[in-house]
């Protein structure tokens, strides 16, 4: 195999996958980690622009302006501003996608399975429709048009999606998003060369980019898919690499677009396919859930649980998976699948397939996939997976952790699940709010990295201190999948938990932490928000409510991370973003943005220290609710 290219290896939370990971003889991110440890310090703070060739330029004390004269102010926002930008545009392509396969299925009257949620976004968007067919194109295309709508032009889904006074503050200021698409090309061309030089209109537009990441990409996302996939119900599932079964042909999936499986999944479990994979030795065929469409998966879970063995890890653990030797195809369809696991691929002889050209990988095939070509792109795809899993399996060594995990995570949480839990109603959840007996929430999400102290160290042991003080968590994104295959998803948690919740935890038969998913169930937390200030009469900010993304990774974690900002929470991020050789941005983070929308920055790379300031934030929005 791949020999390392050191013996130091990264630490994680959790230590039965750190354990595994020393053993292995492949070089893995945790690996590489230790051959990156020297950073760029003007990368770091954001102020190094390689814009023009007259650059790269790095701003100093005794050059305070790069060869054109922009300030660290001025290259810090566009560089900031060109990350959102395109962290923005990974989630617009995921719900164009979204909305082009559900109208592609009503055109062709395929099945529909969450008709309920149709039903939900029609009353919503005041779509009324001859059948349910009818009523799904009429949703995917007001969708579809308020994307393609030209910057001058506002998109009309924003009004009827956004919480009424978030929309008229930001109405107020200016930041109402025009079409999605073209928000993205207008801060990409606002950051070129010797254009847009007022960091405080870059970063403006950068809240324009967060309004249509989070309720185009996150919130209507789910929402659309839940139609096509089904709606996520409450249940216990087996998570970690114990999922994994070698008496079957198993595919790992990796990326954000669910809808791009799901005519997969239902062909793969159609009596000629198992018969097929029979044939050639295994018992059949089986998805191994990993990053967040396979945390999306488990949402739905309850739907394919003929065909979904569960979800195994995050991004930082699919090299590890694919190790155990027990995975015979790879299928990905969009970004959180790790250029590390190529090598890993080829030597394994495991098969890598891509479905959308956006995300081709260097050594996969593109198998790209739209509704009209489903039956011959997933034939396709099966045949290549078969013809893998006979090659590979009788000549690659398995080494398996079957006892990694746990097998009792609540899964299926949504706002629709866990509202009706409480029986159709958030008074319960408000009421215990209220009493003190659980002081506040707080949502933990986004991605999973390699710093601030490991793999996922930082967002788990926030985790633990934030149920001591008796802060009901909600989670999302890759951090999730480091959370529950630390146990604190399962109902035993409670033990962990402080007085308050452990009691509610205990009574209810939950966990002190809930899953609502991948990181695009953001949007999920959002709708949360919203109805709970509604039905208290406040205004988001108000909510004694934080938003932590702790070991957020990448530029979509930056959109995400506007929408927070957006919306009026108090964000917390274990490292800061790439801006910080910037007094003013600092500044208008960390403090203006309070003024303009409620929300702030805080950066604390402490577990316990972080959670000491969450807790306060929460006292002080209770005391002024008047909350004892």
């Amino acid at each position: 195999m791949t020999k390392r290219s050191n013996n130091k290896i990264c630490k994680s939370a959790d230590k039965e996958l750190e354990n595994f990971i020393i053993d292995l003889p492949v070089n893995t991110a945790f690996h590489r980690v230790d051959t990156q440890i020297m950073k760029c310090e003007f990368g770091l703070r954001g102020i190094c622009c390689k814009l023009c060739a007259n650059g790269p330029c790095r701003i100093t004390q005794d050059a305070p302006k790069g060869v054109c004269g922009a300030t660290a102010d001025v290259i810090a926002a566009r560089n900031f501003l060109r990350a959102v930008a395109a962290g923005s545009g990974c989630y617009i392509h995921i719900v164009e996608n979204a909305a082009r396969n559900l109208k592609s299925i009503a055109l062709a009257k395929g099945e529909l399975k969450g008709k309920k949620t149709l039903d939900r976004l029609c009353v919503k968007f005041g779509i009324k429709g001859t059948d349910d067919y009818d009523k799904a194109v009429k949703v995917a295309d007001a969708v579809l048009n308020d994307l393609y709508k030209p910057e001058f032009e506002k998109m009309v889904l924003t009004e009827k999606m956004a919480y009424a006074p978030r929309y008229k503050r930001w109405e107020e200021l200016g930041i109402l998003p025009g079409g999605a698409k073209s928000e993205v090309f207008s801060g990409t061309v606002k950051t070129s060369t010797n254009l847009n030089s007022d960091p405080v209109h870059m970063l403006l537009h950068c809240l324009k980019l967060g309004i249509s990441t989070g309720l185009f990409g996150l919130t209507l996302t789910n929402l659309l898919n839940d139609v096509v996939i089904g709606e996520p119900e409450l249940r216990m599932a087996p998570v970690g690499l114990r999922v994994i079964d070698p008496d079957y042909i198993n595919i790992m999936i990796t990326g954000h677009q669910h809808s791009r499986f799901s005519y997969l999944q239902d062909r793969l479990i159609q009596p000629d396919v198992v018969k097929k994979a029979q044939a050639a030795g295994a018992k059949g065929f089986k998805i191994v859930g990993c990053t967040c469409v396979g945390q999306d998966m488990q949402l739905r879970g309850a739907h394919c649980t003929k065909i979904f063995d569960g979800h195994a890890g995050n991004n930082f653990t699919s090299e590890a998976i694919l190790a155990t030797g027990a995975i015979d195809a790879v299928i990905s369809e969009f970004n959180c699948t790790l250029p590390g696991i190529e090598p890993i691929c080829d030597e394994l002889k495991i098969k890598q397939i891509c479905v959308d050209p956006i995300a081709k990988k260097a050594n996969a095939i593109l198998k790209e996939f739209t509704y009209e070509t489903r039956v011959d792109v997933v034939n396709d795809i099966i045949e290549e997976i078969i013809s893998s899993y006979k090659s590979r399996r009788n000549s690659v060594p398995m080494k398996l952790l079957p006892e990694h995990g746990n097998g009792n995570s609540l899964t299926g949480v949504s706002e629709v699940s866990l509202k009706a839990f409480l029986g159709d109603s958030w008074k319960p959840l408000i009421d215990l709010i209220a009493a003190g007996t659980i002081k506040g929430l707080a949502g933990v999400v986004g991605c999973s990295n390699l710093m601030l102290g490991g793999h996922d160290v930082l967002t788990v042991e926030l985790t633990k201190e934030l149920i001591k003080k008796d802060i009901l968590v909600l989670t999302a994104g890759c951090s999730s999948g480091g959370i529950e295959n630390c146990g604190l998803m399962r109902p035993e948690a409670a033990e962990l938990a402080g007085p308050g919740l452990k009691a509610v935890c205990k009574q209810l038969g939950i966990p002190p932490v809930l899953n609502f998913g991948p990181c695009l169930a953001i949007g999920r937390l959002e709708i949360v928000a919203t109805e709970v200030a509604e039905a208290l009469g406040v205004d988001m900010p108000q909510l004694p409510l934080v938003l932590s993304a702790a070991q957020w990774l990448e530029e979509q974690a930056l959109a995400d991370g506007a929408f927070g900002l957006a919306l009026g929470l108090p964000l917390h991020l274990g490292l800061p973003p790439f801006v910080t050789g910037s007094e003013l941005i600092v500044k208008v983070l960390f403090e203006d943005m309070k003024a303009l929308t409620g929300g702030y920055v805080i950066v604390n790379d402490d577990a316990v220290e972080s959670a000491n300031i969450f807790e306060e934030i929460i006292i002080q929005k209770r005391k002024a609710l008047n909350l004892p």
